[in-house]
């Protein structure tokens, strides 16, 4: 499914949104208009009460979600909302393990199949300790999405030789968040990654500008924003309340803005 789907784009664009910040239909729309501004792929965040990996930036765009009762399941519904009003570029559930383990294997990959998710990516839960749901992912035509990190060190080789759809490397340690600079080593990073990977290589955490875009662009296959993206719906809430219109033309105009190095690069 994944597969059969995915752009033939040569860079990639990954942007993360959070289900249901502020409201189910502000994501669709969302995730229309990335779709339109050359999005390869949609990162579907599910919000969490306990989300060790998120920074501030995300952490409140996941209490917005949580008050507008979003869970696991009403998200993965969500993606198929989506895909009714013209979504059709991959869909990638980012979500954290328990959600999935209280659902129930059977019952959480049923949803993903009814409403046509492409992937799966848990931050909490370690390479060594993801078999059981690789397997289920496998049995189910979900790509298994896995994170390296800078940390990774010689279990990159192995974590990149088990990756599906595509390796997301995780830019600098800690939670996310927007940073002004990056870690003068992501460059390296990146390069090992490449060398060990099969797949497209994507990077993300604190990634926010053009210029950090283009100066990470010629070490990977794509760059993954979300705090980014999530901040700038922060600042239209108000509009989004009042004129969803006018809050979409503004989102629309500083992503393009952007991730213009990485349509240039296409």
């Amino acid at each position: 499914m994944y597969g059969n789907r995915l752009p033939n784009h040569s860079k990639m664009f990954i942007p993360f949104i959070m289900a249901g910040d502020p409201t189910p239909q502000f994501t669709i729309d969302l995730a229309l208009l990335l779709q339109e501004a050359g999005a390869s792929v949609i990162e579907l965040g599910v919000p969490y009460s306990d989300p060790l990996a998120d920074g501030p930036v995300i952490q409140r765009s996941s209490q917005r979600a949580l008050r507008g009762n979003m869970n696991l399941e009403n998200a993965i519904h969500l993606a198929g909302q989506m895909r009714k009003k013209g979504v059709k570029i991959p869909i990638i559930l980012f979500t954290y393990f328990n959600p999935v383990l209280q659902l129930g294997y059977e019952r959480f990959f049923a949803l993903t199949d009814e409403n046509e998710v492409d992937g799966l990516l848990v931050p909490d839960l370690p390479f060594e300790e993801s078999e059981i749901v690789q397997q289920h992912c496998q049995q189910n035509g979900l790509k298994y999405i896995s994170l390296v990190a800078p940390t990774s060190n010689q279990r990159i080789k192995l974590i990149a030789n088990n990756a599906e759809g595509f390796l997301y490397c995780v830019s600098s340690l800690g939670v996310t968040g927007i940073r002004k600079e990056l870690s003068p080593k992501v460059q390296q990073f990146l390069q090992d990654a490449r060398k060990e990977s099969n797949i497209p290589v994507a990077v993300g955490f604190g990634i926010s500008s053009a210029e950090q875009i283009k100066e990470l662009l010629p070490y990977c296959n794509g760059i993954v924003i979300g705090s980014a993206i999530i901040e700038l719906i922060e600042r239209q809430l108000s509009n989004i309340s009042t004129n969803n219109d006018v809050a979409l033309h503004f989102i629309q105009k500083q992503v393009q803005s952007m991730i213009a190095p990485i349509i240039l690069e296409r």
